[in-house]
Formats: structure tokens, sequence, C-alpha cells
């Protein structure tokens, strides 16, 4: 019997090596050399307590700007992508809706693109003097609403948090619809004899079936906001100034200025956010019995 118990770990035994070894073991590093001076231009590495989260906490610390950034662009993106994904899950489970596959595959197709690519294109397309969007808008006679969209202080970081939206809403989306067509149509039909509304079905039906959906929709959009780097390097590159700079960008520039010791400090705070973020997510919409 006990041969049998151990019999599992043999082919578990890899996967957990290479876990071990090349997540696991670097992260715990991590974390022991952010309390060090480690950089690009002493061999030498001492221990300097908590000075580098010292730092980073400072109130007129510019990390301090990255680390709010940061939250503001996942609380942001996640209610945005969220609400967006849910209302276009809920119209394209509609029976009235006609060729609801060709929109679904419209609407999820930016997906399929690079984080990368997604920002090039945009760069491109907000230019102030060359883009798409302003030459259009001056064409139609609006040119009073041609923006500098990525280097007004005031617009630039909307401006980001939509274009990721409009990227990631259709994921959300299709999963939000798998969510909606494992509920079961009888619940819809009673509640249309008792004359309900399409409101009332909405909040007593439909949101608490999803919660589970919810749930996990929530853990992946605040796990890629708080881990955003891609979209953010493409469009503005942190800029202007620091004005979109997030967590993750500022551990690639202190990386490539050779300040190792202060990337490994921002990478732990990021680590230990997620960490806790996601614990809270989890405990507070904890999946209960739902009764219908």
């Amino acid at each position: 019997m006990n041969r049998k118990k151990i019999y599992p770990w043999y082919y578990a035994a890899g996967a957990a090596i290479l876990f071990f070894l090349l997540y696991f073991l670097p992260g715990v590093l991590g974390i022991a050399y952010s309390f060090t001076d480690w950089n690009n231009f002493s061999d030498e590495i001492h221990f300097v307590g908590l000075d580098n989260y010292k730092t980073v906490f400072r109130g007129n610390s510019e990390y301090m700007k990255y680390i709010l950034n940061t939250l503001w662009f996942t609380i942001a993106t996640t209610v945005l992508k969220t609400v967006v994904g849910l209302a276009l899950g809920l119209v394209l489970t509609q029976t009235f809706i006609k060729g609801k596959n060709l929109h679904r595959m419209i609407i999820f197709s930016p997906q399929v693109m690079s984080y990368l690519v997604v920002g090039l294109v945009f760069r491109s397309m907000l230019h102030p003097t060359t883009g798409f969007l302003n030459n259009f808008l001056r064409g139609i006679g609006f040119g009073g609403l041609a923006k500098n969209w990525l280097t007004d202080l005031k617009l630039v970081f909307p401006t980001v948090i939509l274009v990721d939206t409009w990227k990631g809403m259709g994921y959300i989306m299709v999963i939000v619809i798998a969510g909606l067509l494992s509920v079961a149509p009888e619940y819809y039909e009673a509640a249309s004899i008792d004359g309900a509304s399409f409101f009332k079905k909405f909040t007593c039906i439909t949101l608490p079936l999803l919660k589970p959906v919810l749930v996990n929709v929530t853990v992946l959009n605040v796990t890629y906001g708080l881990r955003v780097f891609d979209m953010i390097y493409s469009l503005t590159n942190g800029g202007p100034g620091n004005a979109t700079g997030v967590i993750n960008t500022a551990v690639y520039k202190e990386f490539s200025k050779g300040n190792l010791a202060m990337g490994t400090t921002l990478s732990s705070i990021l680590f230990l956010v997620v960490l806790s973020l996601l614990y809270f997510i989890i405990w507070s919409m904890e999946n209960k019995e739902v009764e219908v």
C-alpha cells in the first residue's frame, strides 16, 4: 500500500524538481538579495537590512508612484474588462442575435495577438501628427478632439488602460459565455412564468450562478494587472517621464542600470502584493452553495 501511495510521485518528481530549481529557489534567493546592496559595479555583496525597502516606501520616493500606478492600472482594467466582458457575454448568448459566433470571433481576435504587437500598432495609430485616429478625427471635421494621447500627462494613463481593456475583454467574454451556457435554462423559464424581469433574472439567477466564474476572472485580471509589463513598455516605455511606469518597468530599469538589489526588492514587493491581494480576493469571493 505504501508503494501505491508513493507511485504517483514518480511522475510528479521531475516537474517538482524543475519547479524548485527554476522558480522556487530563484524566488527565495531574490528575496534574500533584496536585503543586500548587490549591484554590477562591485564584486562584494553587503547586508543592508531593510534599507532598500525604506527607500521604496519613503514618502517622496518615485518607487511609490510605480506601486500606485500598478494598483490603479490593476483596479481599472479589472473592473472594465469584467464589466465589458460580462455585458458582451450576455448580449452574445441571446437567441435573437444573428451571427453570434462571428461576433465572438471578432471580439476575441485581439487576444491571439501578442501584447508587443498590439502596443506597437496602437503607438502608431495614436501618434499626435501621423496617427490614424487624429487624422480620422480631423478628416471628419472633429479636429478639436485630436489629442496627444500618449504624451499628455492627463490622457496617457487612461489611454493605456483603454487599449489594454480592448485587448483583453474578448478573453473575459469567452469565459463568461462558457459560464452562461452552463446555467440550466429551466431557471430562466421558471422565472419567466413568475413574471420576473430581465434585471431580476440577472441579479437573482445569472450573477449568483456566475460567481465561481467571476472569481476566476477577477483572479486572472488582478494577476495580469499587477504583473503588467509588455503593454506599458511597448506603448509608452513608462513615459512620459514616469507617468505610466509600473513595478515591472521599474524592475527592468533597475536591472538595466545594474542596481540588482533594488530590482529584486521591487520584485519581492510585487510578489507580496500579488500574494496578499489574491488571498483576499479568493477569501472574500469564496464560492458558496447557491440557492435559486
